[in-house]
């Protein structure tokens, strides 16, 4: 079967419509699909902002160091957010001043810090977590039967990768 590639063609969105069952390709139509979901209907990215008064992208920041076993530095954080760490020190030094993280000296290197969530931290991260795991009104509004389905066929795809 000659499939398309990964990641060919038109980037995701609602101009191709989507919701109307224009899209000859399957795999294509369902992605389209998703993708209006997670983007349009059920992104949760401004309401979590707007709950803690702070960008999303600090917010992720916050969420990462919450679940984080142990702190990280701030090269390490930049390398997990694939982001410079000039901009990390900002958003740290942001989350500092908001009481949400600190800073201590990194014992195994002295020319580093190691940047820590506080308990205001982690009661922030999980706010961040309970809003952003809402789930859009239209999956309440699905027959059980059809939730159930869906259910089966995410949890397969997530087990596949």
């Amino acid at each position: 079967m000659n499939q398309p590639r990964p990641g060919s063609g038109a980037a995701p969105g609602p101009a191709s419509g989507a919701a109307s069952g224009a899209e000859p390709d399957p795999a294509r139509r369902v992605w389209r699909n998703l993708w209006t979901l997670m983007q349009e209907r059920g992104d949760r990215r401004a309401e979590v902002a707007e709950a803690l008064g702070m960008s999303f992208f600090r917010t992720k920041v916050l969420r990462r160091l919450a679940a984080a076993p142990e702190p990280f530095t701030l090269r390490g954080l930049a390398d997990l957010l694939g982001t410079d760490r000039p901009y990390v020190t900002l958003v740290v030094d942001d989350l500092v001043e908001r009481g949400f993280v600190e800073r201590t000296a990194n014992p195994a290197d002295r020319r580093s810090k190691l940047v820590t969530v506080t308990d205001a931290g982690r009661e922030a991260a999980a706010r961040a977590e309970r809003i952003l795991g809402t789930p859009p009104a239209v999956l309440y509004e699905l027959p059980p039967e059809d939730l159930a389905v869906l259910d089966r066929v995410a949890a397969r795809l997530v087990e596949d990768q």
